[in-house]
């Protein structure tokens, strides 16, 4: 019963902490959707709405932060009361006084890898699908498949759906391009090839362009031109196909596997996603460990002193070991280190870390 007590306890804390956050969290996620789109006029309902799909993603950032200050906030509760004092003097040691929040941890860490990451995936996809059609009236869409890159963008003149076989990120460059232009009523009028198709302010910047005319009663052959190069106006930008090319997060990770698949056969680099897949599988480690870190300085008695001292180093070690299992990351995703070493690494270390410091502490 000892331990269904102590998951409850940490549940609360739990609860309360996230529901600071997210207020929090939508207050300035409002604000910053406000400054946006200042320029266009859109209803509070709207901006509303995009606030609330960023929550998902916002949350699941700040989930280690979450934990660590679910645990200080439990323990430090428990410390204060002398419950934790009367559970020692029961004969239970601190250390089996965290198999409860511990167990909780995990679950809530499996259900953020199942159940939280596919929904941030669909509201980010879904966000930036209303962005952009708030920006230029229709969205631009985004896939990648073993045939290529296919790009659909939109405005006041129509649609196109842009594919190419190849895409350079670093200088924003199409490669073996063909566009499909389509009428506001959603009829054809040009098809083009090109070699290339660079993305400048506004602009495709074509080279070595064939178009053909589509109109009916047009031979399109016969009436196709020749362009050593040609600029065609465009709503999209080098940082929403960056986004959403290099946004894992935006892919769900029952998703995932097929994806890199695709990437991989489209001759797309897939180093990132599969960095992002190994470190979702091993979020709940890191979850367990910053709820261990959070314990390690929390669990002694309050007569003691240095309460404030030892939540400020408990927090302080939390947000170094995130910042170390970042950097791993990206260490992996830019090939220095090997995939699962820079995804796992870091979370059983920060365990080995915590376990050590609690025994260190509960028996010297």
């Amino acid at each position: 019963m000892l331990d269904f007590y102590f998951a409850r306890r940490f549940l609360l804390s739990f609860a309360m902490i996230t529901a600071v956050f997210l207020s929090l969290m939508m207050l300035i996620d409002l604000l910053e959707q406000l400054r946006k789109f200042q320029k266009i006029d859109l209803a509070i309902g709207q901006i509303l709405r995009l606030m609330m799909l960023n929550v998902p993603g916002a949350i699941s950032q700040i989930l280690p932060l979450i934990m660590i200050l679910s645990s200080v906030v439990m323990f430090v509760g428990l410390a204060r009361s002398s419950e934790l004092v009367v559970t020692r003097a029961a004969g239970r040691s601190g250390i089996r006084s965290l198999v409860a929040p511990v167990t909780v941890t995990a679950v809530i860490g499996i259900l953020a890898v199942s159940t939280l990451n596919p929904i941030v995936a669909a509201s980010s996809n879904r966000y930036q699908q209303l962005a952009d059609t708030y920006r230029s009236d229709r969205p631009a869409a985004l896939s990648i498949s073993r045939e290529g890159l296919w790009l659909r963008q939109g405005g006041a003149r129509g649609q196109s759906v842009i594919h190419a076989r190849g895409y350079d990120p670093e200088n924003a460059v199409l490669f073996n391009v063909t566009m499909l232009s389509y009428a506001p009523d959603g009829g054809p009028v040009r098809q083009i090839t090109a070699d290339t198709a660079q993305l400048a302010e506004g602009a495709w910047w074509l080279k070595q362009v064939k178009i053909w005319p589509l109109e009916a009663g047009v031979n399109p052959e016969r009436n196709a031109s020749f362009h050593e190069t040609l600029s065609i106006e465009t709503t999209l930008t080098r940082e929403r196909i960056q986004n959403s090319l290099g946004r894992p997060s935006s892919v769900s990770i029952y998703d995932m596997l097929g994806t890199i698949r695709e990437l991989s056969a489209a001759g797309f680099a897939t180093r990132q996603y599969e960095v992002w897949y190994q470190s979702e599988l091993a979020r709940p480690l890191f979850l367990v460990a910053m709820v261990l870190v959070g314990a390690v300085f929390t669990m002694r008695h309050t007569r003691l002193g240095g309460t404030g001292i030892a939540v400020l180093t408990s927090v302080l070690l939390g947000f170094g070991l995130y910042f170390i299992r970042n950097f791993a990351r990206v260490l992996g995703e830019n090939g220095q280190l090997p995939v699962e070493l820079a995804a796992w690494a870091s979370p059983v270390a920060s365990i080995l870390l915590a376990m050590g410091l609690l025994l260190h502490a509960e028996d010297g």
